[in-house]
């Protein structure tokens, strides 16, 4: 307002309610949305088979997998990604290779694949990227959009690298976001309210499963 005086200490309690309870105020509608189950493949949630394994991905898949049978129920579209070796890796930025990210020599023996218990169809759509965000030289936009859908849950793992990504790419591009906060998962546990307090503040709506769940019940079963 005209000539209120915003002190340092109004402007970071606002920022910091908006990190630890923000709300989006956008409406989910399942007819509107498509489940996007980012990265469950094997080297990030079987069990020790790769240095990129991510424990929290795999205690989190059972919940996932509840997720993913409860947006087919809704008639919400699951589409899956993969972070995979596409074209040689010459579609991948330069800059991966120097970072810590990089600093192994184990490689996939062959393609990338959806971890077999989170049970991907054949009949759903499979996206291999190149980079960590899905929308980054992929069909992702041309599929949402032919599909009709301008609302994107995202999940999967990593949150504060693939999935963080991609939420702001969708954002960026119109999308409304939500992110599930107990859907997603990252190597460092102690990483995963961080992210979640930016995503809150400034490009998505973060919801539980059970609340992403109860968004996509039919309006007579809402609570």
């Amino acid at each position: 307002m005209a000539g209120t005086a915003y002190t340092e200490e109004w402007v970071t309690a606002r920022a910091r309610e908006a990190y630890e309870r923000g709300r989006a105020s956008f409406e989910v509608r399942p007819d509107r949305t498509a489940l996007l189950v980012v990265d469950m493949q094997d080297e990030f949630v079987r069990p020790g088979w790769s240095p990129f394994w991510v424990p929290a991905a795999t205690r989190m898949a059972p919940r996932l997998r509840r997720l993913v049978e409860v947006s087919r129920a809704a008639g919400v579209p699951v589409l899956w990604t993969l972070f995979d070796d596409t074209h040689f890796g010459l579609d991948r930025p330069k800059a991966l290779a120097h970072l810590p990210h990089a600093d192994t020599d184990w490689r996939r023996p062959g393609p990338s694949e959806v971890w077999p218990p989170m049970g991907r169809r054949p009949d759903e759509v499979l996206i291999r990227k190149p980079s960590y965000g899905a929308f980054h030289d992929t069909p992702l936009d041309t599929v949402l959009r032919n599909l009709g859908r301008d609302t994107v849950v995202v999940t999967g793992t990593l949150t504060n690298y693939c999935c963080g990504t991609t939420a702001r790419q969708a954002y960026e591009r119109g999308y409304q976001v939500v992110f599930g906060a107990d859907v997603t998962a990252t190597d460092d546990e102690t990483r995963q309210e961080p992210e979640l307090a930016v995503l809150r503040k400034g490009f998505a709506l973060v919801l539980t499963a059970d609340e992403i769940e109860a968004r996509l019940a039919p309006p007579a079963a809402r609570p």
